[in-house]
């Protein structure tokens, strides 16, 4: 497994070690799984793509559906069926959600119906955030202290599990962590933060060259999905909508981007069990994977 904040260089490295392995590469980015968002998600090319079996790229379209505990599903069903040609699979990528989903397991939590949620949905779009999250305050306040009340998903997922089975949303989140039947490896990529933020700046100015803009307004009519509620679409909608120069909104993905590498970053110091290099330490990498696989 090869995770690391936005922009730390993962693309790359994947590549080396699934050459070196013969491996497919399984993504961890919830936001890459999505067509048409190539330049906003940094999405591998169509030649990296054909020189490296990839999946779950591209195979959504922005309107679909999709959840971590979904994707643990897949992912879980992928290995069973790939292990036996490859022995070492690789999984890369930086949301947080999908990888402990993987490594950890997502809670048994019920499967919204399609009532429910267009329920839910319609109250966020006709009452707004705020009242949904008062809502949720009263059907489950141990989950509201907790929670990001700030972002919709999370607070109508809750509410569509209050609605749905007449119980708190905590008291199915028992967090408990799930045996797998295969060993895992954490590789984790880190830079200096002056690095870091450089290559974000950077990687925001080339995005914006390869023409994100024209991509955002694309799915302008899509914005209330989930799917583009993300840094660089969600900006870039306030500048076609009138709110902000153009300028600014570049700054703020800049800025925006920057600390959700921060978050990232913090997430991962939790888990003792990642051993850290540089992205230029290819060699030590590979020499690592090599040692950990003998040692099993």
């Amino acid at each position: 497994m090869l995770i690391g904040p936005t922009a730390v260089g993962k693309t790359e490295t994947s590549f080396a070690i699934a050459s070196h392995f013969g491996c497919p590469i399984i993504s961890a980015d919830s936001r890459q799984m999505y067509k048409g968002m190539e330049i906003g998600t940094a999405m591998p090319t169509q030649e990296e793509l054909a020189r490296h079996k990839h999946y779950f790229v591209g195979q959504l379209t922005p309107g679909d559906y999709y959840s971590a505990a979904r994707y643990e599903e897949e992912v879980l069903a992928l290995l069973e069926k790939e292990f036996p040609h490859h022995p070492t699979m690789l999984l890369s990528g930086g949301s947080m959600m999908y990888i402990d989903a993987v490594c950890k397991g997502i809670d048994d939590i019920p499967t919204v119906d399609a009532d429910t949620r267009q329920m839910i949905l319609d109250k966020y779009e006709q009452q707004g955030l705020e009242q949904l999250s008062n809502e949720l305050r009263l059907l489950d306040p141990e989950y509201y202290n907790q929670a990001d009340i700030k972002n919709p998903k999370r607070v109508m997922h809750a509410l569509e599990i209050c609605y749905m089975t007449g119980k708190p949303y905590s008291s199915f989140r028992k967090q408990e962590k799930k045996q797998r039947p295969f060993n895992i490896i954490k590789i984790g990529l880190r830079r200096d933060r002056d690095e870091l933020y450089e290559r974000i700046n950077r990687r925001v100015e080339t995005m914006m060259e390869q023409g994100l803009l024209e991509e955002v307004k694309r799915f302008h009519h899509l914005k209330e999905h989930n799917s583009l509620n993300t840094v660089g679409y969600k900006e870039l909608f306030k500048y076609i909508d009138g709110e902000w120069p153009l300028d600014f909104a570049i700054e703020k993905i800049k800025q925006n981007t920057r600390i959700y590498s921060r978050k990232q970053v913090t997430w991962y110091r939790k888990d003792e069990e990642i051993t850290w290099f540089h992205p230029s330490e290819t060699e030590k990498i590979i020499a690592h994977i090599e040692e950990c696989i003998g040692a099993h």
